[in-house]
């Protein structure tokens, strides 16, 4: 939570949800470090052929019978990988949960 000045004082401030909290002694808090965003790796690079496995797949958007494939892991390690797939012909992007 970061320190936010307000009327009457200062609030802590919740970075990733907003929640609002009134900051009693402010010197009892301080900033350690901000935490990193970790950086996106492009799975497939908008410019570049890919080069990803194909699968027999109807496209939802025109009705074409091949796709790019691939897995990423959009939950928790303990659910199952996300399968996405990008169309060979108009080049929709949609995904299959498992």
């Amino acid at each position: 939570m970061l320190p936010k000045k307000a009327k009457g004082g200062y609030v802590l401030v919740c970075g990733s949800c907003g929640y609002i909290k009134k900051a009693e002694k402010l010197e009892e808090y301080k900033m350690i470090r901000q935490a990193e965003k970790e950086e996106e790796i492009p799975v497939i690079d908008e410019g570049a052929k890919p080069v990803l496995p194909t699968a027999k797949i109807k496209c939802p958007k025109c009705g074409n019978y091949a796709a790019y494939w691939w897995l990423k892991q959009t939950r928790g390690a303990d659910e199952p990988t996300t399968r996405f797939y990008r169309c060979t012909k108009c080049g929709h992007t949609w995904r299959e949960y498992t």
